[in-house]
């Protein structure tokens, strides 16, 4: 782990096991906050973490970082039952997926449903989150042609990892099923369904 200054206004921690930093947001700021140091807001990505914080209190937040016990490596304390999104197994490209990992229709739609998903970041889009626990068997390299439009709550496979798209968009990656939850809704607080650290799992549904 190394805590590195991010600007005058911001300090990154980076170097962590990949889905750990989410799960550290709520610790960094509760951490900040019992110091009595200015902590604006932690934004997590894959293996690091961002903490904004101003220039005035940039040094204080620096010094707790470097001290503060983070784990590196995703913790398995987050018992909270795991949110059920239920997907109908229609995508597109699920037959080209499975041939490409020389797999059944059957068994592609068995790894994906049985595994267990943590969000490890969001972004792309708001309500986006990259899930990790998607089984190696599945990993597969985003489509060389994306397409120029995917509907709302296409659940889908890229790399290592596995998502819904919150609302039409561009995107290239494999298209196993669609869903009926809503992943992003303003009215809503917060308004996206899954936030950086929730367990995950996919339920069929015909």
């Amino acid at each position: 782990m190394r805590v590195r200054a991010y600007g005058r206004d911001a300090t990154i921690v980076d170097g962590l096991v990949e889905g750990s930093a989410g799960l550290l947001r709520t610790r960094v700021h509760e951490a900040c906050i019992a110091a009595g140091v200015r902590c604006d807001d932690v934004v997590p990505a894959a293996t690091s973490l961002v903490v904004m914080h101003g220039a005035r209190d940039a040094q204080s937040v620096r010094r707790l970082l470097a001290d503060f016990s983070v784990a590196t490596s995703p913790a398995d304390n987050n018992i909270a039952a795991p949110i059920e999104i239920p997907v109908r197994y229609d995508g597109g490209d699920l037959a080209d997926v499975a041939a490409a990992c020389s797999l059944s229709v059957d068994e592609v739609i068995a790894l994906h449903v049985t595994a267990d998903y943590r969000v490890s970041f969001c972004g792309f889009a708001p309500g986006f989150a990259y899930l990790i626990g998607l089984p190696p068997a599945l990993h597969l390299a985003r489509r060389a042609s994306p397409r120029t439009k995917v509907p709302a709550g296409s659940v889908a496979i890229a790399a290592e990892y596995s998502s819904v798209y919150p609302r039409e968009s561009p995107g290239g990656w494999h298209l196993l099923g669609t869903t009926t939850a809503t992943l992003w809704d303003v009215s809503q607080d917060p308004p996206a369904l899954l936030q950086p650290g929730q367990r995950v799992r996919f339920v069929r549904v015909t």
